[in-house]
């Protein structure tokens, strides 16, 4: 499943997933106003169309709309980074220890085939991050949890945010390795079928990631 152009069945759809790809990329400058004039023009549809996207994107957290300020796209700070990533680790987390349980063999040997595939760009020393649906590591545990609940919140909720901070930060140099490692843990857990340890595993991955990120972000701005 390809989350950018899933079910884009509508032209609202579509300027919809647009437009979250391109705040998701960094397309559009992280903490900028949106203009439904400007945005109407680049996408070629009409202000309202523009202005239902922008309120869907509002509900995925990566728009923000204040008084007399109008809708701008959420900053990406250290501060957003932490409140957002403890969350995600509580999450991610119950998904791992789910999806030791729940995750049929099959699945599982599709995660560990998918991993394989992204060891030539551990190997090459390139930013690791994955794209967004079926090819995405996190996303497919998350699925592998098979909780209705908790898929909703991640994926309709946060994870596009998530990945914001993924993309524009990336990831490289000696993490790249250890994070490629942490993923083999994980993976190994829930092949295993040990769901504490899963979990443990995926809460101190994503605090590593997180720090991580953190220090880039205070980094870029000195």
């Amino acid at each position: 499943m390809n989350l950018v152009t899933e079910q884009a069945v509508t032209s609202s759809d579509k300027t919809f997933f647009h437009l979250r790809k391109d705040i998701v990329d960094g397309n559009i400058r992280a903490g900028s106003k949106l203009s439904e004039t400007e945005l109407a023009n680049r996408y070629a549809v009409s202000r309202a169309v523009v202005r239902e996207a922008i309120n869907r994107l509002v509900t995925c957290h990566l728009v923000e709309r204040k008084a007399n300020i109008g809708a701008r796209i959420v900053a990406l700070s250290p501060a957003g980074l932490v409140s957002l990533y403890q969350v995600r680790e509580s999450l991610e987390g119950m998904a791992a220890r789910l999806a030791a349980t729940n995750m049929t063999d099959k699945e599982i040997a599709d995660l560990n085939a998918l991993l394989d595939s992204h060891l030539q760009t551990v190997k090459s020393g390139e930013t690791y991050y994955q794209e967004a649906g079926d090819v995405d590591f996190h996303y497919r545990i998350i699925l592998g949890s098979k909780n209705d609940h908790l898929i909703s919140m991640l994926v309709e909720g946060i994870y596009h945010l998530i990945r914001m901070y993924r993309v524009q930060l990336g990831m490289a140099g000696p993490r790249v390795t250890t994070a490629f490692d942490e993923h083999k843990s994980i993976v190994q857990a829930i092949s295993n079928r040990d769901a504490e340890l899963a979990e443990m595993l995926m809460r101190r991955h994503i605090l590593y990631t997180r720090n991580s990120l953190e220090k880039k972000l205070l980094e870029d701005a000195c």
